[in-house]
């Protein structure tokens, strides 16, 4: 699996799998290293991140999904204030 998946989901898609019930999380623009001990799901409603990861970077925005694979070691640079419901996976 890559490190990063980005896609834009189906209104269904966000509502079956009870998404914008999830806990929310906000953070102004900043830049720091960041490391995932678990799967995370997120649905980004505000903002604009690039992270940066031995991959490749990645430009996520509004209205993305975005599934990041546990054990990731990435660097965000939050270039718009975000706010993203997001769900952790063991």
């Amino acid at each position: 699996m890559a490190d990063v998946i980005i896609k834009k989901p189906t209104q269904q898609e966000l509502t079956s799998g009870q998404v914008l019930q999830w806990p929310i999380w906000e953070k102004e623009a900043s830049r720091f290293d960041w490391y995932y001990d678990n799967e995370e799901h997120c649905y980004v409603l505000e903002g604009h991140i690039i992270v940066e990861t031995d991959e490749g970077d990645y430009e996520i925005k509004k209205g993305d999904y975005v599934i990041f694979a546990k054990g990731l070691k990435c660097i965000w640079t939050i270039k718009a204030d975000v706010k993203k419901h997001y769900k952790f996976i063991d």
